[in-house]
């Protein structure tokens, strides 16, 4: 968005502030919300008769059959105390798999259920992870990565899918040198791996399961990623994802008898997944649209596009294609709306709706959509963001208002649902979700610029959101907070640490307050990616320790004297607990309100409902108490 383009959204602001002014929505209670159902998904059953999805239907993750018919949804598992995310229809229709963890831990396992209701476990390997690779192309084969043999590295694995719970699994590719495949040949003859040199640029190879031979495929100068997505069904081409030569990710493939390589779709967005139909009647690809994903379906016969149904006011995010190739999933998104799935017929052009997540209870009206923005920075450059701003709000009743911060570094806010934006919004906030430089989806260069200077120029983005916030003429500048998870979290502490008198409070959901343990002790299946980490972040057993030292938040936590809230799982492996423990413990030194919620039962991201229900509901108790009620308390 140009100046001008900036200048028309402040005036549009404006005049929608004046035309909602005062408007009166139903504010709906945390338990309302979380009677929301997520529902997520969706790979068809052999006789496409059925849908295996994961849904908190039940209050936990578990999974259920979802009939292609419209008929009531089927729940398949049953747990209580662990979520279990659907994986796969077995082929030939012998159950299914999903995986699980212990209490958020990432030691993932695949688990296989069979037409009996029995459930073993395919990867019952101790202290270990592992996850689901696929099937083989005639369906006899299930491949899988597990680091059971070296808890670094992940190597790749082949099972007999009529000896799924008895049967050895056999090594195909043992991996030592901290390689990540990717994807595998229909004639499992090539695996196509990628290794990290930084998070911004990796390498691209071609290992022969035959021959034992690696051979590098991407030769470059200077930074490029590359991403292999599938080979097509004749072993001849690798297509791949890359930015090379490019401040975008393209479609490209490279040829496995010739070695060329040719680019085979690109546009000003990244492409970021793209995949061939069972029998290649059609191409799907996914693209990174400004904080919503744009779907391009092409039949290959004709390369021309097929036209998918229109959602208003929603995107199609994902598609999956049935082995028939004529029955296409689509699971459609909406910042105001938890994920729908529908089933569309291609020749027919039915469409048929198979879900409806939204609590009855509550209207679509009551809710708000989230709009694509652009503002600057304090050196001019353009910072994309996500807003919303609740229909209470007006330039005579202006609203409290938060800052909110992605995961990452590199993750990215995107126009899709979540409950805690939507209830806060709903509850009079403002919420500007920031990707601040150093976001993905923005192009290779904007994703660069917070390399080593986190907590600097990263931090300044969010802070000059405060401006934009200022220029809709609803918000209260004197009451703008920021929150934020994982490195959100860390954003947060670093605010409130170094810029403290810029935000009235702050909310840290398992935030990294210490870079030095959190760098030190990632998880060891990190491995392959630890260096090029490292390299955007720092290396704590280098001289970037003293950066690393004078940008963690717990080592100046003296500074801190706004409210704080944090909140953590007990298990989570990314970001220790002892990180939100000891943070809370010093900025009560000081004398400053904190709040500290810890879940016994939950890792790195909140998964059970009644966990969510009562964290997220205290986020609002504490943003009433500490910054909402700074208004009231000042007569606005």
């Amino acid at each position: 968005m140009r100046v001008s383009q900036l200048i028309l959204w402040g005036l549009l602001c404006a005049v929608f502030s004046a035309a909602n002014a005062g408007e009166d929505v139903k504010k709906h209670s945390i338990d309302e919300f979380y009677k929301n159902v997520n529902i997520w998904g969706g790979s068809f059953s052999s006789d496409e008769a059925s849908l295996l999805v994961t849904s908190n239907k039940t209050g936990i993750y578990n999974v259920f059959a979802l009939p292609c018919n419209g008929d009531e949804i089927q729940q398949l598992t049953a747990s209580e105390q662990e979520s279990f995310f659907a994986v796969s229809y077995v082929p030939g229709g012998n159950g299914f798999l999903y995986n699980a963890d212990k209490g958020g831990n990432e030691n993932d396992h695949l688990y296989w259920v069979n037409n009996e209701q029995q459930t073993f476990d395919v990867t019952d390997y101790d202290s270990s992870k592992s996850s689901f690779f696929g099937w083989s192309r005639d369906e006899t084969t299930l491949f899988f990565l597990s680091n059971k043999r070296d808890a670094k590295f992940f190597d790749l694995y082949e099972k007999d899918a009529a000896q799924l719970a008895s049967g050895e699994a056999r090594l195909i590719y043992e991996n030592k040198e901290g390689f990540d495949p990717s994807s595998i040949s229909k004639d499992k003859r090539f695996l196509a791996l990628t290794k990290a040199n930084t998070t911004n640029d990796n390498d691209l190879y071609l290992f022969d399961l035959t021959s034992s031979e690696m051979k590098h495929i991407s030769a470059h100068e200077g930074d490029a990623q590359y991403n292999p997505q599938f080979f097509d069904l004749n072993n001849q081409y690798l297509y791949f994802l890359s930015n090379e030569n490019s401040d975008f990710m393209y479609l490209a493939r490279y040829n496995l008898a010739t070695g060329s390589i040719e680019k085979v779709f690109d546009t000003n967005w990244d492409v970021w997944y793209a995949y061939h139909s069972y029998n290649e009647k059609y191409r799907v690809m996914g693209i990174n649209e400004d904080g919503k994903t744009t779907i391009k379906l092409i039949e290959l016969a004709t390369n021309n596009e097929v036209a998918l149904p229109v959602f208003e006011g929603a995107s199609i995010s994902s598609v999956k294609i049935s082995k028939s190739e004529g029955l296409i999933r689509l699971t459609v998104s909406t910042s105001s709306s938890p994920n729908n799935t529908y089933l569309y017929d291609i020749a027919s052009k039915s469409l048929k709706k198979l879900t409806d997540t939204l609590n009855p209870t509550i209207s679509p009206n009551d809710l708000v959509e989230g709009r694509a923005v652009r503002y600057k920075s304090f050196d001019g450059l353009e910072i994309p963001a996500i807003y919303y701003q609740p229909k209470s709000a007006s330039e005579t009743d202006k609203a409290p208002a938060l800052v909110w911060v992605h995961g990452g570094p590199g993750g990215q806010s995107r126009l899709s649902y979540f409950t805690l934006i939507q209830y806060m919004v709903n509850h009079g906030y403002a919420v500007l979700a920031v990707n601040n430089r150093g976001s993905s989806g923005y192009g290779k260069n904007f994703q660069t610029l917070d390399d080593l200077n986190h907590g600097d120029k990263d931090l300044k983005d969010c802070i000059w959101g405060k401006q934009f916030l200022t220029s809709t003429g609803v918000v209260d500048s004197s009451r703008i907070g920021i929150i934020g998870g994982s490195y959100g979290g860390y954003m947060v502490m670093a605010a409130l640490t170094f810029a403290p008198e810029e935000f009235s409070v702050g909310v840290n959901i398992f935030g990294v307050t210490n870079w030095l343990r959190t760098l030190k002790s990632i998880p060891p299946y990190w491995e392959s990616f630890r260096k090029a980490l490292y390299k955007e972040v720092g290396d704590p057993f280098s001289a970037d320790s003293t950066r690393l030292y004078n940008i963690s938040p717990l080592f100046h936590a003296n500074q801190v004297t706004k409210p704080l809230m944090v909140l953590q799982g007990a298990n989570d492996p990314r970001v220790l607990q002892a990180e939100s423990d000891e943070i809370v413990a010093a900025v009560q030194a000081n004398g400053v309100p904190v709040e500290y919620v810890l879940f016994d039962d939950e890792g790195h991201g909140f998964v059970k409902k009644k966990n969510e229900i009562d964290g997220y509901g205290k986020v609002k108790t504490f943003l009433d108490r500490y910054l909402k009620a700074q208004g009231i308390q000042a007569g606005k």
